[in-house]
């Protein structure tokens, strides 16, 4: 699936504009862009800002679920995230709100594997284990994580199809026939981030340091999160992060097998993706095929 394109071009000049408009005190700062993703636009703002505008109105749906609960979220958790420090209103020709968020320190997994993977498994999992906390009624929706893993039945077959026969559509049938039929979550619903994969975790220095990317942010099924596990860990820390994400609440065995069903979901749907994300939901399936 390729990268939806921008409904609203944000140039410089634009970005410049609403900071002059609405937190003036930061509008003369350098600004340097850093990345563009399926959602929003990033601007670096000076050393320790930056600025995350949505390209598209489905991430400024998203943006809004940012500004309302990580702030509450965020006193809780073990790592840094990117709690907004400011808030803007559409401006300028801008139809969205938009963000100031702290610049946090790091690189990408991907790109920066830690130096201990065990060490990396149980800070994840710790953090996991924070934030999986009961949810309020009114948490974000969101019908693509968390929920009974039958309902991405329809869109894993689509998926597989799509993979043609670059991946063996035969085996990922049999393991998704087994998994999903695990019995479904039975307790309330948990707060999940609902994007864990390697492009939303940094590291500096060695260490897990951050956890990004919040627009997915719902309540649902904790093992939509922890199949985040099967996407970057290698097998032998697997059990280390089920160990810390089950701190105060074990991981029983069907959680377990629920989330390595939502490693053949979002691996089927991540290997349909750009090369940069098809590359760990790839990982993903031959992890859940080949290993527990």
């Amino acid at each position: 699936m390729a990268k939806p394109a921008a409904e609203v071009e944000i140039p410089e000049d634009l970005v410049r504009s609403l900071l002059h408009e609405q937190h003036a005190d930061l509008a003369t700062l350098p600004l340097r862009r850093l990345a563009e993703g399926w959602d929003n636009v990033i601007w670096r703002l000076g050393d320790d800002l930056i600025v995350r505008l949505p390209r598209r109105q489905m991430g400024a749906v998203l943006v809004r679920h940012e500004q309302r609960w990580l702030p509450e979220l965020a006193a809780g958790l073990p790592l840094p995230v990117p709690v907004p420090v400011r808030m803007g209103v559409p401006g300028c020709g801008y139809p969205w709100a938009w963000s100031v968020c702290p610049w946090l320190p790091g690189v990408e997994i991907e790109r920066a594997p830690p130096a201990d993977w065990g060490d990396a498994a149980r800070q994840l999992g710790g953090f996991l284990a924070a934030l999986h906390r009961p949810a309020p009624a009114d948490a974000p929706p969101n019908p693509y994580r968390g929920v009974p893993l039958a309902d991405r039945a329809e869109r894993f077959e689509q998926g597989v199809r799509d993979l043609a026969d670059t991946v063996d559509g035969p085996a990922l049938h049999r393991l998704w026939d087994e998994l999903v039929a695990t019995p479904a979550w039975p307790g309330p619903a948990m707060w999940l981030h609902g994007d864990v994969h390697p492009l939303n975790l940094l590291v500096h220095e060695g260490r897990l340091a951050a956890v990004i990317d919040f627009g997915d942010l719902t309540a649902g099924d904790p093992a939509s999160d922890l199949a985040g596990a099967w996407t970057f860990l290698p097998a032998a820390e697997r059990a280390m992060f089920r160990a810390a994400a089950g701190r105060d609440r074990a991981v029983d065995d069907h959680t377990w097998s629920r989330a390595r069903g939502w490693a053949l979901a979002l691996g089927v749907a991540m290997a349909n993706g750009d090369d940069r994300v098809a590359v760990f939901g790839r990982r993903a399936l031959q992890a859940a095929l080949h290993g527990t």
